[in-house]
């Protein structure tokens, strides 16, 4: 395969050519580099956002001059009227679907005595019903790709394990575990395969306020690995899951965090 002026080769089943790949929350950090790596490996992808338009045609064009197909589709994953319509118009424009991806997500961090119930219903609308209603809506477009039917959902290592300040964002990334592993069991038996990745503490926009000085610091010193994540861990991991290579894998949780959670 080539990408831009790089030659990757590809073993079969890892390869992605023909498959059509709808990646939410696509049009910056870690999403982009899940679209990047999928269309790097022949997906068609369709680049959804729920605002920054510019940003998911900027994700687009890297792609296309890469010599892949893209798409963006603009949805709010929370609106389950909006995501029929964005199910609809990624099927129409990639003439099907194989892989979902479901990485749209938001955090917002507070002590438990501080949390506020108006956080706690943009957490859950956006991490753990946006997840449910792209899930459902894709699902049937998905049994009619069969074996190579794919959802693949972020979660995150604090939906394992917890973390101070973050009560009501582990509660929402803890249950997209629990949802995986229901829906894999109910979409088991026409071949399709439901995972989810809970990456660790990952370098984007949205974490680098965390991840200065002395926290920085603090933090790399309980990674065994003794770095950061970047986007491109989380996407490779995803990109695994989305391919032949990962056909007898369901209802897990492939953790990319470093050794942070052994």
């Amino acid at each position: 395969m080539t990408t831009g002026n790089v030659t990757r080769a590809l073993p079969p089943a890892l390869d992605l050519s023909g498959r059509r790949a709808l990646v939410t929350g696509a049009s910056r950090g870690i999403g982009r580099a899940i679209a990047m790596a999928l269309a790097e490996r022949g997906a068609a992808v369709a680049v959804n956002y729920a605002s920054s338009e510019a940003a998911a045609l900027d994700v687009c064009k890297a792609i296309e001059a890469a010599g892949g197909k893209a798409v963006a589709v603009g949805f709010d994953v929370g609106d389950a009227q909006a995501v029929d319509a964005g199910i609809k118009q990624t099927v129409d424009a990639l003439g099907g679907l194989d892989i979902v991806v479901n990485n749209a997500g938001i955090s917002i961090d507070a002590l438990l005595m501080r949390a506020r119930e108006e956080d706690w219903d943009k957490l859950e609308r956006t991490n753990l019903r946006g997840t449910l209603l792209v899930s459902k809506a894709a699902a049937r477009h998905l049994l009619r790709a069969k074996e190579s039917g794919r959802i693949i959902n972020l979660s995150s290592v604090v939906g394992e394990q917890g973390n101070t300040g973050q009560t009501m964002y582990a509660a929402t990334k803890a249950g997209i575990i629990g949802m995986t592993k229901s829906i894999a069991r109910e979409l088991a038996g026409r071949g399709m395969t439901v995972n989810a990745i809970a990456p660790g503490f990952i370098e984007t926009d949205m974490t680098e306020a965390a991840l200065q000085g002395e926290a920085r610091d603090a933090l790399l010193s309980q990674i065994p690995l003794r770095r950061v994540g970047s986007a491109a861990d989380v996407a490779e991991a995803v990109a695994f899951l989305a391919s032949d290579a990962a056909a007898y894998i369901t209802g897990q949780v492939l953790r990319v965090n470093g050794g942070l959670q052994i």
